[in-house]
């Protein structure tokens, strides 16, 4: 088959990913990514579950599998307008002015970390002791877990689902790591500390993967993570900079009062409706507002516009490894895409 030009929006995991799959397959590919780095929120990240091999390990390992010719990089550029031209290729005009050409398009622009202000009852944005979790990755990430008072925290509380099978947020999904996201960040703060207590307010727990279940015996087991069955009602700091919480334990059916050096709102996954050229394009979202898949079966990566597809958390709440799979079929989809649409020129 003749070499063809790929263009992807979103230099995250999926991205870079799908980047050099279809590299390996010869085509020319091209990343457009917004930030000065590629990478999305994978270099907010400190370990991965369930192994806790350190995510800046596992991206720069990504990375240099798109050192290659065929793959051009445009970092800090964004997609101002895309059109097709008299042969059906993409042309997209970008906010720096470059004009690139592409055979096919590759949505993989990830997805924005639920905002917890919305959340007032949490005090988010109100308490310095609340914080959320990519907050909690980076004191991890840096071995520098503190209170408001520059400390190392006695007691960390964990609440999850913020923002997620939430109605009152108009999100009723579930973004599907959050809690083993908890489970691992609890156990790192018990490795780093083994002296603070840390407890995990859940609705459910929901452990999705392979090795994720044992990791949430792990936490208890062999670390004391304390696990409570019940949604927190309220939040308010104290003049001491603590916050102070009301929850009910609904296993037990009794209300609870604590304190807690640091409450850390363990946040989901919503789509960005923000993507301008998707709405141009005319890309359907689902009722989730994630992109909506053509088929969930068979035509997953493909939208309802022929010759774009997606790839990674632009569609759905996913893992990392869910996500690198994900962009790798994708990747296959757009190859056998541009096959068919030589195999048609030709005939």
């Amino acid at each position: 088959m003749q070499q063809k030009n790929i263009a992807i929006i979103g230099g995250g995991p999926a991205g870079i990913e799908a980047a050099a799959s279809l590299s390996q397959l010869g085509h020319q590919v091209s990343i457009i990514e917004k930030e000065e780095q590629l990478g999305g929120h994978m270099k907010l990240m400190h370990n991965l579950f369930p192994d806790k091999r350190p995510a800046a390990e596992v991206l720069q390992e990504m990375l240099s599998n798109i050192k290659n010719d065929k793959i051009k990089i445009y970092t800090k550029t964004q997609v101002s307008d895309c059109k097709r031209d008299n042969n059906n290729r993409f042309e997209l005009k970008t906010d720096n002015g470059k004009t690139i050409t592409a055979d096919a398009l590759l949505m993989a622009s990830g997805y924005k970390l639920f905002d917890a202000t919305r959340k007032e009852e949490y005090g988010y944005g109100i308490y310095k002791g609340v914080i959320n979790s990519f907050e909690l990755e980076a004191m991890l990430k840096n071995n520098a877990l503190k209170n408001v008072k520059g400390e190392v925290p006695q007691r960390v509380i964990m609440l999850h689902c913020i923002g997620s099978r939430d109605e009152k947020s108009g999100n009723h999904y579930c973004s599907k790591v959050c809690c083993v996201t908890a489970v691992n960040s609890a156990i790192e703060i018990k490795r780093q500390h083994p002296e603070t207590e840390v407890f995990c307010f859940y609705m459910d727990i929901r452990m999705f993967g392979p090795y994720y279940e044992e990791l949430y015996r792990e936490a208890q087991e062999k670390w004391k993570v304390t696990f409570v069955r019940g949604k927190i009602s309220e939040a308010a700091s104290n003049l001491d900079g603590e916050i102070q919480i009301k929850a009910e334990d609904t296993l037990i059916g009794k209300p609870l009062h604590m304190k807690t050096d640091l409450l850390v709102l363990m946040c989901g996954m919503e789509a960005d409706t923000d993507e301008p050229i998707a709405k141009q394009l005319g890309i359907e979202r689902g009722e989730n507002r994630f992109f909506k898949s053509a088929d969930n079966y068979t035509k997953y990566n493909h939208t309802n516009i022929e010759g774009v597809f997606t790839a990674g958390t632009c569609t759905a709440p996913m893992n990392i490894n869910d996500t690198i799979a994900n962009a790798r079929a994708a990747a296959i989809s757009i190859h056998k895409y541009l096959e068919t649409q030589t195999e048609n020129v030709n005939s």
